[in-house]
């Protein structure tokens, strides 16, 4: 099982889904089709399970981190921790947590991630919003991040300052007393940075959690 899902995981790298196929994976193992089937049901079984595959060592990464006396900074270390992990591969976040009764060890972040808001004065619901919340940033950053760039900036033909900087001309051009929020920030955008993007909304949600808690 481990040969499978490690070549599994090889292929989501190199082509993402759609090129986990049955066929693709056998021919990479040097087997038949069928002997997959002694393994797993189907392709979305085998999504699951290569998914959690991963996240067992980006688990592992997280449950290295050093303890902070703050359970808000600890949690987000472990939210960049996780964060990082997703990056690497983008195809990632669309399976986890999918089907917690294959992915025993996103269940196990998942509680990781949860411990330390239960040193917070909150209630169950609060800390289940809470946690919900700080994955909703990391996996919808990541996965927002993850997309491919358009042809031209694969090609090299253009760069992505040149590309952002397109769309923020035409922003410029745009009725500024129809649109003052993007007048407002159009040189925010040109020339931002997607990965402090990403802290300052984890930093966002966690201190509305701080406020919540009175911590």
């Amino acid at each position: 099982m481990e040969a499978v899902l490690a070549e599994a995981v090889a292929l989501l790298d190199a082509a993402g889904p759609s090129a986990l196929t049955f066929r693709a994976l056998a021919q990479r193992l040097g087997g038949g089709v069928a002997s997959i089937y002694w393994y797993v049901a189907s392709k979305e079984e085998l999504l699951d399970r290569a998914t959690d595959h991963v996240i067992g060592a980006a688990l592992a990464d997280i449950e290295a981190l050093p303890s902070h006396d703050d359970p808000l900074d600890h949690l987000r270390a472990m939210a960049i921790s996780l964060f990082d992990a997703i990056m690497e591969r983008p195809w990632l976040g669309a399976y986890f947590m999918r089907n917690t009764t294959v992915q025993g060890n996103s269940l196990r972040l998942y509680e990781t991630l949860g411990r330390p808001t239960l040193r917070l004065n909150l209630t169950a619901r609060q800390r289940f919003h809470a946690v919900s919340a700080v994955v909703g940033v990391v996996i919808g950053s990541a996965i927002d991040l993850g997309q491919e760039p358009p042809q031209e900036v694969l090609d090299g033909a253009l760069g992505r300052d040149a590309f952002l900087g397109r769309y923020a001309q035409e922003w410029r051009e745009l009725d500024r007393a129809d649109f003052p929020f993007v007048h407002e920030i159009v040189d925010e955008f040109e020339g931002h940075d997607d990965i402090e993007q990403f802290r300052s909304a984890l930093d966002l949600t966690l201190a509305g959690l701080r406020l919540q808690a009175g911590a």
